[in-house]
Protein backbone atom coordinates (compact mmCIF):
# COMPACT_ATOMS: atom_id res chain seq x y z
CA UNK A 1 0.00 0.00 0.00
CA UNK A 2 1.32 3.31 -1.21
CA UNK A 3 2.16 5.37 2.41
CA UNK A 4 0.87 8.83 2.99
CA UNK A 5 3.83 10.84 2.27
CA UNK A 6 4.42 13.23 -0.33
CA UNK A 7 4.57 11.44 -3.80
CA UNK A 8 6.90 13.58 -6.73
CA UNK A 9 5.70 13.47 -10.16
CA UNK A 10 8.34 13.86 -12.95
CA UNK A 11 9.42 12.63 -16.41
CA UNK A 12 12.84 11.13 -15.93
CA UNK A 13 13.97 13.18 -18.61
CA UNK A 14 13.03 16.44 -18.00
CA UNK A 15 14.56 16.65 -14.53
CA UNK A 16 16.98 13.95 -13.79
CA UNK A 17 18.23 13.12 -17.50
CA UNK A 18 17.04 9.58 -17.22
CA UNK A 19 16.24 6.68 -14.46
CA UNK A 20 19.70 5.86 -13.17
CA UNK A 21 19.81 10.08 -12.91
CA UNK A 22 16.25 10.06 -11.12
CA UNK A 23 17.54 7.34 -8.90
CA UNK A 24 20.64 9.70 -8.08
CA UNK A 25 18.24 12.39 -7.40
CA UNK A 26 15.90 10.90 -4.98
CA UNK A 27 18.19 9.06 -2.92
CA UNK A 28 20.14 13.00 -2.32
CA UNK A 29 19.32 15.72 0.24
CA UNK A 30 16.81 17.38 0.26
CA UNK A 31 14.84 14.77 -2.12
CA UNK A 32 15.33 11.41 -0.24
CA UNK A 33 13.35 13.09 3.11
CA UNK A 34 11.09 15.05 1.18
CA UNK A 35 9.15 12.41 -0.58
CA UNK A 36 8.47 9.24 0.05
CA UNK A 37 8.12 7.85 -3.71
CA UNK A 38 7.74 9.21 -6.82
CA UNK A 39 5.49 9.02 -9.81
CA UNK A 40 7.34 8.65 -12.97
CA UNK A 41 5.80 9.72 -16.43
CA UNK A 42 5.51 7.58 -18.87
CA UNK A 43 9.27 6.21 -19.65
CA UNK A 44 7.96 3.87 -22.16
CA UNK A 45 8.68 3.71 -26.22
CA UNK A 46 8.85 6.28 -27.20
CA UNK A 47 9.46 8.57 -23.79
CA UNK A 48 9.23 11.45 -26.47
CA UNK A 49 6.26 10.77 -28.99
CA UNK A 50 3.76 12.54 -30.30
CA UNK A 51 2.17 13.36 -26.43
CA UNK A 52 5.31 13.44 -24.77
CA UNK A 53 4.96 9.50 -23.77
CA UNK A 54 1.33 8.87 -23.72
CA UNK A 55 1.31 7.15 -27.21
CA UNK A 56 2.79 4.21 -26.35
CA UNK A 57 4.39 2.14 -29.69
CA UNK A 58 5.79 -0.61 -26.82
CA UNK A 59 4.07 -0.03 -23.31
CA UNK A 60 5.77 -3.08 -22.03
CA UNK A 61 9.58 -2.19 -22.76
CA UNK A 62 11.21 1.03 -21.19
CA UNK A 63 12.89 3.60 -23.91
CA UNK A 64 16.40 2.65 -24.22
CA UNK A 65 17.84 5.99 -23.72
CA UNK A 66 16.13 6.22 -20.45
CA UNK A 67 16.87 2.89 -18.72
CA UNK A 68 15.52 -0.56 -18.09
CA UNK A 69 13.29 -2.28 -16.16
CA UNK A 70 15.92 -2.88 -13.32
CA UNK A 71 16.35 0.80 -13.13
CA UNK A 72 12.57 0.88 -12.79
CA UNK A 73 12.62 -1.54 -9.96
CA UNK A 74 15.74 0.46 -8.63
CA UNK A 75 13.71 3.29 -7.63
CA UNK A 76 10.80 1.73 -6.47
CA UNK A 77 12.68 -0.35 -3.75
CA UNK A 78 14.00 2.59 -2.48
CA UNK A 79 10.44 4.35 -2.38
CA UNK A 80 6.58 3.87 -3.39
CA UNK A 81 6.39 3.83 -7.17
CA UNK A 82 3.49 5.25 -9.52
CA UNK A 83 3.32 4.57 -13.45
CA UNK A 84 0.84 5.21 -15.87
CA UNK A 85 -0.44 2.65 -18.19
CA UNK A 86 -2.36 4.53 -20.90
CA UNK A 87 -5.39 1.81 -21.35
CA UNK A 88 -7.31 3.99 -24.22
CA UNK A 89 -5.19 3.55 -27.12
CA UNK A 90 -1.62 3.13 -28.81
CA UNK A 91 0.84 5.07 -30.92
CA UNK A 92 -0.14 5.00 -34.85
CA UNK A 93 3.51 3.44 -35.17
CA UNK A 94 2.08 -0.20 -32.92
CA UNK A 95 3.33 -3.46 -34.18
CA UNK A 96 -0.26 -4.14 -34.09
CA UNK A 97 -2.04 -1.24 -35.84
CA UNK A 98 0.77 -1.20 -38.80
CA UNK A 99 -0.44 -5.11 -39.13
CA UNK A 100 -3.63 -4.14 -38.66
CA UNK A 101 -3.26 -1.59 -41.77
CA UNK A 102 -1.25 -3.60 -43.70
CA UNK A 103 -3.45 -6.43 -43.74
CA UNK A 104 -7.02 -5.98 -42.03
CA UNK A 105 -9.01 -8.96 -42.08
CA UNK A 106 -6.87 -11.19 -41.79
CA UNK A 107 -4.53 -9.09 -39.40
CA UNK A 108 -4.75 -10.65 -35.86
CA UNK A 109 -5.04 -7.73 -34.67
CA UNK A 110 -8.55 -6.87 -36.52
CA UNK A 111 -11.18 -5.92 -34.07
CA UNK A 112 -8.64 -4.36 -31.66
CA UNK A 113 -8.93 -0.76 -32.65
CA UNK A 114 -12.03 1.06 -33.14
CA UNK A 115 -14.01 2.56 -35.79
CA UNK A 116 -17.12 4.62 -36.54
CA UNK A 117 -18.30 1.48 -38.08
CA UNK A 118 -17.52 -0.60 -35.60
CA UNK A 119 -18.94 1.19 -32.40
CA UNK A 120 -21.81 2.31 -34.95
CA UNK A 121 -22.58 -1.08 -36.76
CA UNK A 122 -26.02 0.67 -37.92
CA UNK A 123 -24.77 4.19 -38.59
CA UNK A 124 -24.86 7.21 -36.65
CA UNK A 125 -27.12 9.94 -36.50
CA UNK A 126 -26.70 13.38 -36.49
CA UNK A 127 -27.86 13.75 -32.94
CA UNK A 128 -25.90 10.63 -31.93
CA UNK A 129 -22.63 11.89 -33.09
CA UNK A 130 -23.47 15.29 -31.43
CA UNK A 131 -23.38 14.03 -28.17
CA UNK A 132 -19.94 11.93 -27.94
CA UNK A 133 -17.93 13.72 -25.67
CA UNK A 134 -14.19 15.16 -26.44
CA UNK A 135 -11.44 17.36 -24.96
CA UNK A 136 -10.84 18.90 -28.28
CA UNK A 137 -12.66 20.60 -31.00
CA UNK A 138 -14.39 18.37 -33.33
CA UNK A 139 -15.26 15.05 -33.55
CA UNK A 140 -12.84 11.86 -32.43
CA UNK A 141 -12.07 10.69 -36.08
CA UNK A 142 -9.35 10.54 -38.34
CA UNK A 143 -8.95 8.63 -41.80
CA UNK A 144 -7.14 6.22 -42.26
CA UNK A 145 -6.37 3.68 -45.47
CA UNK A 146 -6.29 0.12 -43.80
CA UNK A 147 -5.93 -2.99 -46.27
CA UNK A 148 -6.47 -0.30 -49.06
CA UNK A 149 -9.96 0.72 -48.01
CA UNK A 150 -10.24 4.16 -46.59
CA UNK A 151 -11.66 3.96 -42.89
CA UNK A 152 -12.44 6.47 -40.16
CA UNK A 153 -10.27 5.60 -37.06
CA UNK A 154 -11.60 6.32 -32.94
CA UNK A 155 -9.22 8.93 -32.17
CA UNK A 156 -9.76 10.66 -28.84
CA UNK A 157 -6.75 13.01 -28.75
CA UNK A 158 -4.73 13.01 -31.71
CA UNK A 159 -4.54 11.23 -35.47
CA UNK A 160 -1.37 9.57 -33.45
CA UNK A 161 -3.21 7.85 -30.23
CA UNK A 162 -5.62 5.42 -31.82
CA UNK A 163 -8.45 4.21 -29.27
CA UNK A 164 -8.58 0.54 -28.67
CA UNK A 165 -11.46 -1.28 -27.67
CA UNK A 166 -10.80 -2.57 -24.44
CA UNK A 167 -13.30 -5.73 -24.15
CA UNK A 168 -11.59 -7.55 -27.41
CA UNK A 169 -9.10 -10.01 -26.61
CA UNK A 170 -6.72 -8.90 -27.92
CA UNK A 171 -6.60 -5.33 -26.17
CA UNK A 172 -7.17 -7.27 -23.18
CA UNK A 173 -4.40 -9.30 -23.11
CA UNK A 174 -2.48 -6.35 -23.90
CA UNK A 175 -3.14 -4.54 -21.13
CA UNK A 176 -2.54 -7.49 -19.10
CA UNK A 177 0.98 -7.73 -20.15
CA UNK A 178 1.19 -4.03 -19.43
CA UNK A 179 0.06 -5.43 -15.83
CA UNK A 180 2.63 -8.43 -15.42
CA UNK A 181 5.64 -6.07 -16.76
CA UNK A 182 5.04 -3.40 -13.96
CA UNK A 183 3.87 -5.73 -11.26
CA UNK A 184 7.52 -7.43 -11.63
CA UNK A 185 9.34 -4.37 -11.52
CA UNK A 186 7.91 -3.65 -8.27
CA UNK A 187 5.19 -1.00 -9.12
CA UNK A 188 2.95 0.08 -6.12
CA UNK A 189 0.45 1.84 -8.18
CA UNK A 190 -0.83 2.23 -11.39
CA UNK A 191 -2.44 5.13 -12.74
CA UNK A 192 -5.40 4.72 -15.50
CA UNK A 193 -4.66 7.16 -17.96
CA UNK A 194 -7.50 8.91 -20.26
CA UNK A 195 -9.67 6.16 -18.25
CA UNK A 196 -12.93 8.04 -19.32
CA UNK A 197 -12.73 7.97 -22.76
CA UNK A 198 -12.24 3.93 -22.92
CA UNK A 199 -15.95 2.56 -23.32
CA UNK A 200 -17.84 3.78 -26.43
CA UNK A 201 -21.53 3.25 -26.19
CA UNK A 202 -23.49 4.22 -29.27
CA UNK A 203 -26.24 6.34 -27.97
CA UNK A 204 -24.01 8.05 -25.13
CA UNK A 205 -21.24 11.06 -24.57
CA UNK A 206 -19.10 8.00 -24.47
CA UNK A 207 -17.25 9.40 -21.84
CA UNK A 208 -17.56 8.29 -17.64
CA UNK A 209 -20.83 5.85 -18.92
CA UNK A 210 -21.90 2.89 -16.45
CA UNK A 211 -19.75 0.90 -19.16
CA UNK A 212 -17.07 2.42 -17.92
CA UNK A 213 -17.20 2.37 -14.27
CA UNK A 214 -17.70 -1.70 -14.86
CA UNK A 215 -14.20 -1.74 -16.96
CA UNK A 216 -12.93 0.35 -14.11
CA UNK A 217 -13.63 -2.13 -11.48
CA UNK A 218 -12.45 -4.90 -13.61
CA UNK A 219 -9.28 -3.56 -14.49
CA UNK A 220 -9.15 -2.82 -10.26
CA UNK A 221 -9.91 -6.03 -9.53
CA UNK A 222 -7.08 -7.66 -12.30
CA UNK A 223 -4.40 -5.31 -10.79
CA UNK A 224 -5.18 -5.97 -7.53
CA UNK A 225 -4.19 -9.33 -7.92
CA UNK A 226 -0.84 -8.80 -9.10
CA UNK A 227 -0.35 -6.80 -5.85
CA UNK A 228 -0.66 -3.23 -7.79
CA UNK A 229 -3.21 -0.46 -6.49
CA UNK A 230 -5.29 1.56 -8.89
CA UNK A 231 -5.49 5.65 -8.95
CA UNK A 232 -8.14 6.89 -11.56
CA UNK A 233 -7.24 9.79 -14.11
CA UNK A 234 -10.54 11.65 -14.73
CA UNK A 235 -10.90 15.34 -15.63
CA UNK A 236 -14.80 16.23 -15.14
CA UNK A 237 -17.74 17.07 -12.85
CA UNK A 238 -16.90 16.87 -9.37
CA UNK A 239 -20.05 14.48 -8.39
CA UNK A 240 -18.22 11.58 -10.93
CA UNK A 241 -15.28 12.17 -9.07
CA UNK A 242 -17.01 10.96 -5.77
CA UNK A 243 -18.68 8.06 -7.70
CA UNK A 244 -15.17 7.08 -9.17
CA UNK A 245 -13.91 6.83 -5.90
CA UNK A 246 -15.87 4.43 -4.20
CA UNK A 247 -15.00 1.76 -6.38
CA UNK A 248 -10.91 2.66 -6.52
CA UNK A 249 -8.75 2.31 -4.69
CA UNK A 250 -7.57 6.21 -5.16
CA UNK A 251 -9.05 8.78 -7.44
CA UNK A 252 -7.16 12.12 -8.28
CA UNK A 253 -8.61 15.40 -6.60
CA UNK A 254 -8.31 18.01 -9.58
CA UNK A 255 -11.47 19.83 -8.28
CA UNK A 256 -8.74 21.28 -5.35
CA UNK A 257 -6.09 23.37 -7.80
CA UNK A 258 -8.60 25.46 -8.95
CA UNK A 259 -10.90 26.00 -5.76
CA UNK A 260 -7.33 26.78 -3.87
CA UNK A 261 -6.47 29.36 -6.27
CA UNK A 262 -10.43 30.84 -6.32
CA UNK A 263 -9.89 31.42 -2.35
CA UNK A 264 -6.65 32.69 -2.69
CA UNK A 265 -7.09 35.14 -5.21
CA UNK A 266 -10.88 36.64 -3.50
CA UNK A 267 -10.50 35.65 -0.74
CA UNK A 268 -13.30 33.64 -0.56
CA UNK A 269 -12.85 30.33 0.61
CA UNK A 270 -16.82 28.67 0.54
CA UNK A 271 -16.53 26.96 -2.64
CA UNK A 272 -13.65 25.04 -0.57
CA UNK A 273 -14.78 24.14 2.61
CA UNK A 274 -18.34 22.75 0.29
CA UNK A 275 -16.06 20.74 -1.69
CA UNK A 276 -14.30 19.45 2.02
CA UNK A 277 -17.70 18.25 2.59
CA UNK A 278 -18.45 16.07 0.04
CA UNK A 279 -15.27 15.13 -2.04
CA UNK A 280 -14.01 11.24 -1.81
CA UNK A 281 -11.34 10.72 1.33
CA UNK A 282 -9.59 8.02 -0.95
CA UNK A 283 -7.99 10.99 -3.03
CA UNK A 284 -4.26 11.78 -4.56
CA UNK A 285 -4.20 15.69 -3.97
CA UNK A 286 -2.64 17.86 -6.51
CA UNK A 287 -2.14 21.21 -6.98
CA UNK A 288 0.02 21.27 -10.68
CA UNK A 289 0.53 18.05 -12.95
CA UNK A 290 2.51 17.78 -16.26
CA UNK A 291 -1.30 19.14 -17.74
CA UNK A 292 -2.85 22.34 -17.49
CA UNK A 293 -4.90 23.74 -14.55
CA UNK A 294 -8.31 22.10 -14.89
CA UNK A 295 -11.59 24.21 -14.57
CA UNK A 296 -14.08 21.23 -16.14
CA UNK A 297 -13.53 19.65 -12.86
CA UNK A 298 -15.47 22.59 -10.72
CA UNK A 299 -17.49 23.75 -13.32
CA UNK A 300 -21.64 22.66 -14.24
CA UNK A 301 -21.96 19.68 -15.52
CA UNK A 302 -22.84 20.44 -19.38
CA UNK A 303 -24.02 16.98 -20.30
CA UNK A 304 -27.10 17.50 -17.53
CA UNK A 305 -29.02 20.43 -17.25
CA UNK A 306 -29.70 21.46 -13.47
CA UNK A 307 -26.34 19.51 -12.63
CA UNK A 308 -24.56 23.54 -11.02
CA UNK A 309 -20.68 22.97 -10.59
CA UNK A 310 -18.49 23.99 -7.40
CA UNK A 311 -17.72 27.33 -8.70
CA UNK A 312 -20.52 29.21 -10.98
CA UNK A 313 -19.62 30.36 -14.49
CA UNK A 314 -19.11 34.39 -13.67
CA UNK A 315 -16.69 33.20 -10.67
CA UNK A 316 -14.98 30.63 -12.97
CA UNK A 317 -14.61 32.96 -15.86
CA UNK A 318 -12.91 35.12 -13.57
CA UNK A 319 -10.43 32.75 -11.80
CA UNK A 320 -9.50 32.51 -16.04
CA UNK A 321 -8.41 35.45 -16.29
CA UNK A 322 -7.16 35.99 -12.50
CA UNK A 323 -4.70 33.61 -13.58
CA UNK A 324 -3.84 34.66 -16.55
CA UNK A 325 -3.02 38.67 -15.29
CA UNK A 326 -1.12 36.87 -12.51
CA UNK A 327 1.10 34.80 -14.68
CA UNK A 328 1.80 38.16 -17.03
CA UNK A 329 -0.09 37.01 -19.82
CA UNK A 330 2.07 34.29 -20.65
CA UNK A 331 -0.74 31.02 -20.03
CA UNK A 332 -2.70 33.32 -22.44
CA UNK A 333 -0.36 32.53 -24.45
CA UNK A 334 -0.51 28.81 -24.07
CA UNK A 335 -4.29 28.02 -23.10
CA UNK A 336 -6.89 27.48 -26.09
CA UNK A 337 -6.79 27.89 -29.29
CA UNK A 338 -3.45 30.00 -28.52
CA UNK A 339 -1.70 26.85 -28.89
CA UNK A 340 -1.71 23.18 -30.35
CA UNK A 341 -2.54 20.45 -28.05
CA UNK A 342 -5.82 21.90 -27.76
CA UNK A 343 -8.01 21.39 -24.40
CA UNK A 344 -10.94 22.88 -23.42
CA UNK A 345 -11.38 22.31 -20.06
CA UNK A 346 -7.66 23.22 -18.65
CA UNK A 347 -5.62 26.65 -18.64
CA UNK A 348 -1.86 25.90 -18.79
CA UNK A 349 0.46 27.52 -16.63
CA UNK A 350 2.95 26.78 -13.56
CA UNK A 351 1.00 26.71 -10.05
CA UNK A 352 3.39 29.49 -9.07
CA UNK A 353 2.78 31.91 -11.71
CA UNK A 354 -0.72 31.24 -11.38
CA UNK A 355 0.02 32.62 -7.59
CA UNK A 356 1.80 35.64 -8.97
CA UNK A 357 4.74 34.44 -8.17
CA UNK A 358 4.14 35.32 -4.76
CA UNK A 359 6.27 33.00 -2.43
CA UNK A 360 4.31 33.18 0.56
CA UNK A 361 0.70 32.36 -1.20
CA UNK A 362 2.26 29.67 -3.11
CA UNK A 363 3.85 27.97 0.31
CA UNK A 364 -0.19 28.52 1.89
CA UNK A 365 -1.35 26.67 -1.29
CA UNK A 366 1.01 23.87 -0.62
CA UNK A 367 0.53 23.77 3.33
CA UNK A 368 -3.84 23.65 2.51
CA UNK A 369 -3.07 20.55 -0.36
CA UNK A 370 -0.88 18.79 2.48
CA UNK A 371 -3.57 19.39 5.11
CA UNK A 372 -6.37 17.97 2.32
CA UNK A 373 -7.26 14.52 3.14
CA UNK A 374 -5.30 12.19 1.04
CA UNK A 375 -1.81 11.52 -0.53
CA UNK A 376 0.02 14.72 -1.65
CA UNK A 377 1.75 14.39 -4.85
CA UNK A 378 3.62 17.62 -6.21
CA UNK A 379 4.89 18.10 -9.74
CA UNK A 380 8.24 18.37 -10.61
CA UNK A 381 8.31 21.67 -11.91
CA UNK A 382 5.92 22.88 -8.96
CA UNK A 383 8.80 21.22 -6.35
CA UNK A 384 11.13 23.84 -8.14
CA UNK A 385 8.86 26.31 -8.16
CA UNK A 386 8.86 26.72 -11.64
CA UNK A 387 8.18 29.87 -14.18
CA UNK A 388 5.81 29.37 -17.52
CA UNK A 389 9.01 27.89 -19.86
CA UNK A 390 7.67 30.60 -22.75
CA UNK A 391 11.05 29.25 -24.55
CA UNK A 392 9.83 25.66 -24.91
CA UNK A 393 6.04 26.90 -25.80
CA UNK A 394 8.09 29.01 -28.44
CA UNK A 395 9.62 26.37 -29.61
CA UNK A 396 7.33 23.58 -30.10
CA UNK A 397 3.96 25.23 -30.05
CA UNK A 398 2.65 22.85 -27.77
CA UNK A 399 0.74 24.32 -24.91
CA UNK A 400 1.57 22.05 -22.14
CA UNK A 401 4.94 22.45 -22.81
CA UNK A 402 4.43 25.82 -20.81
CA UNK A 403 4.63 23.81 -17.74
CA UNK A 404 7.26 20.99 -19.11
CA UNK A 405 10.67 22.28 -18.29
CA UNK A 406 13.84 20.95 -18.83
CA UNK A 407 16.26 20.84 -15.76
CA UNK A 408 19.96 19.95 -16.31
CA UNK A 409 21.68 19.40 -12.73
CA UNK A 410 22.95 22.89 -12.81
CA UNK A 411 19.30 24.29 -13.26
CA UNK A 412 18.24 22.33 -9.82
CA UNK A 413 21.08 23.25 -7.94
CA UNK A 414 20.35 26.54 -9.00
CA UNK A 415 16.27 26.25 -7.87
CA UNK A 416 17.17 24.64 -4.74
CA UNK A 417 18.96 27.77 -3.74
CA UNK A 418 16.10 30.13 -3.75
CA UNK A 419 14.40 30.36 -0.05
CA UNK A 420 10.98 29.23 -1.24
CA UNK A 421 11.80 26.29 -2.90
CA UNK A 422 14.19 25.10 0.27
CA UNK A 423 10.83 26.35 2.63
CA UNK A 424 8.90 23.74 0.18
CA UNK A 425 11.43 20.79 0.38
CA UNK A 426 11.03 21.64 4.25
CA UNK A 427 7.38 21.74 4.17
CA UNK A 428 7.26 18.41 2.04
CA UNK A 429 9.76 16.59 4.52
CA UNK A 430 7.87 17.84 7.59
CA UNK A 431 4.02 16.66 6.23
CA UNK A 432 6.13 13.14 4.60
CA UNK A 433 7.16 12.35 8.55
CA UNK A 434 4.43 14.22 10.30
CA UNK A 435 2.27 10.55 11.76
CA UNK A 436 -1.20 12.17 12.33
CA UNK A 437 -2.65 11.82 8.39
CA UNK A 438 -4.15 9.50 8.87
CA UNK A 439 -5.95 10.25 11.47
CA UNK A 440 -9.54 12.46 12.10
CA UNK A 441 -9.48 15.55 10.32
CA UNK A 442 -11.62 18.70 10.65
CA UNK A 443 -12.00 21.96 9.15
CA UNK A 444 -13.88 25.55 9.76
CA UNK A 445 -14.01 28.55 7.78
CA UNK A 446 -14.47 31.76 9.99
CA UNK A 447 -14.95 34.62 7.74
CA UNK A 448 -11.99 34.45 5.56
CA UNK A 449 -10.07 32.50 7.81
CA UNK A 450 -9.61 28.59 6.84
CA UNK A 451 -8.27 26.34 9.74
CA UNK A 452 -7.92 22.98 8.83
CA UNK A 453 -6.83 20.38 11.71
CA UNK A 454 -5.40 16.39 12.10
CA UNK A 455 -5.54 14.38 15.49
CA UNK A 456 -4.32 10.91 16.10
CA UNK A 457 -3.83 10.46 19.43
CA UNK A 458 -1.91 12.62 21.65
CA UNK A 459 -0.46 13.74 18.10
CA UNK A 460 -1.96 17.36 16.51
CA UNK A 461 -1.49 19.34 13.57
CA UNK A 462 -3.49 22.58 12.28
CA UNK A 463 -3.36 24.93 9.69
CA UNK A 464 -4.78 28.36 9.90
CA UNK A 465 -4.60 30.10 7.05
CA UNK A 466 -6.27 33.95 6.29
CA UNK A 467 -7.18 33.81 2.54
CA UNK A 468 -7.42 37.61 2.25
CA UNK A 469 -3.89 38.68 3.68
CA UNK A 470 -2.57 35.16 3.04
CA UNK A 471 -1.46 34.79 6.53
CA UNK A 472 -0.36 31.33 7.88
CA UNK A 473 0.19 29.79 11.54
CA UNK A 474 1.36 26.46 11.60
CA UNK A 475 1.22 24.64 14.26
CA UNK A 476 1.49 20.94 15.68
CA UNK A 477 2.83 18.54 18.88
CA UNK A 478 4.35 15.27 18.33
CA UNK A 479 5.27 12.75 21.36
CA UNK A 480 4.85 15.80 23.28
CA UNK A 481 6.82 18.13 21.68
CA UNK A 482 5.42 20.95 19.98
CA UNK A 483 6.42 23.40 17.43
CA UNK A 484 4.77 26.30 15.38
CA UNK A 485 5.70 28.51 12.73
CA UNK A 486 4.16 32.08 11.46
CA UNK A 487 6.22 32.16 8.38
CA UNK A 488 6.38 29.16 5.97
CA UNK A 489 8.75 30.93 3.79
CA UNK A 490 11.72 32.14 6.59
CA UNK A 491 10.59 29.83 9.34
CA UNK A 492 9.69 26.45 7.47
CA UNK A 493 8.44 23.27 10.02
CA UNK A 494 10.92 21.11 11.42
CA UNK A 495 10.11 18.27 13.74
CA UNK A 496 13.21 18.43 15.25
CA UNK A 497 16.43 20.65 15.60
CA UNK A 498 18.02 17.83 14.11
CA UNK A 499 14.87 16.46 11.53
CA UNK A 500 13.46 17.77 8.51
Amino acid sequence: MVRNGVQLITYADRLAGDLPGLARLLTSEPWARAFSGVHILPFFTPFDGADAGFDPVDHTAVDPRLGVWEDVAGIGADGDLIVDIIVNHVSADSAAFRDWRARGRDSDANGMFLTLSSVFPEGASESQLARIYRPRPGLPFTPITVAGERRLVWTTFTPQQIDIDVAHPRSRAYLDSILDAVARAGVAMVRLDAVGYAIKTPGTTCFMTDATFEFIADFTERARARGVEVLVEVHSYFRRQIEIGRSVDRVYDFGLPPLVLHALHTGDGGPLVEWFRVRPANAVTVLDTHDGIGVIDVGADESAEGSPGLLPPAALDALVETIHEASGGSSRLATGAAASNLDLYQVNCTYYDALGADDRAYLAARAIQFFTPGIPQVYYVGALAGRNDVELLGATGVGRDINRAYYGAHDVERELARPVVRALMALCAWRTAMPVFDGAFRFSLDDAVLTMAWQAGSDSATLAVDLRSRAVRLGWEVDGVAGETTDLLADPPRLSPAGP
